[in-house]
């Protein structure tokens, strides 16, 4: 078995007999790349003594066949960072808008105040408000509470549930218009 010794850097002992170069009776202890590896896998792989391994050093050139631009493509600080990553996890906190403040230290400190300072303030909108009012719900409503209010008051109001009585048409309809509309208030995200 190959054991990994710190006093040459990369040095592998006992991992081949000799060196893969021809006419060589030195120990292959050193890994030289056959081919540059790509990031499907290791690519190939030749073992050399110190000496040969040294000369191959010299001779690799990592931008050998790139053009000006794909060199400097390459040496950029930033290279292979540009690629998309997936969002952070907020921690279920939404953060307020900056439209609804005039002055952009007013909403980051808006961020840093309690929830239970910011509940009947700055929480929802008069839309979402008047939404709330159509179903029976105050400010301090949560997602749940909205779904549950609205499935009571859609079974009361429905003319499929209450025998067919269409008196309460427009009420289904405007409870129907408040849960879409608090379905995407920023507050009970």
């Amino acid at each position: 078995m190959a054991s990994r010794s710190s006093k040459w850097h990369g040095r592998v002992e006992g991992a081949a007999s000799e060196c893969a170069v021809p006419g060589c009776a030195e120990a292959g202890e050193y890994k030289a790349p056959l081919s540059p590896g790509g990031f499907d896998g290791p690519g190939s792989w030749r073992w050399l003594c110190l000496d040969h391994v040294r000369e191959h050093n010299k001779r690799y050139n990592y931008f050998d066949g790139m053009s000006p631009d794909e060199i400097e493509a390459a040496q950029s600080p930033i290279a292979g960072w540009e690629r998309a990553t997936r969002a952070f996890a907020s921690n279920g906190d939404p953060a307020p808008a900056w439209a609804d403040f005039k002055d952009p230290l007013d909403a980051i400190s808006a961020r840093y105040r309690p929830m239970a300072t910011r509940q009947g303030v700055d929480r929802f909108t008069a839309r979402e408000r008047e939404a709330l009012d159509a179903l029976g719900l105050g400010d301090d409503a949560d997602r749940g509470a909205v779904r549950r209010a609205y499935s009571t008051l859609v079974r009361r109001y429905h003319p499929d549930r209450n025998g067919g009585d269409r008196r309460h048409e427009k009420k289904l309809t405007r409870v129907i218009e408040a849960y879409q509309t608090l379905k995407g208030a920023r507050a009970l995200a």
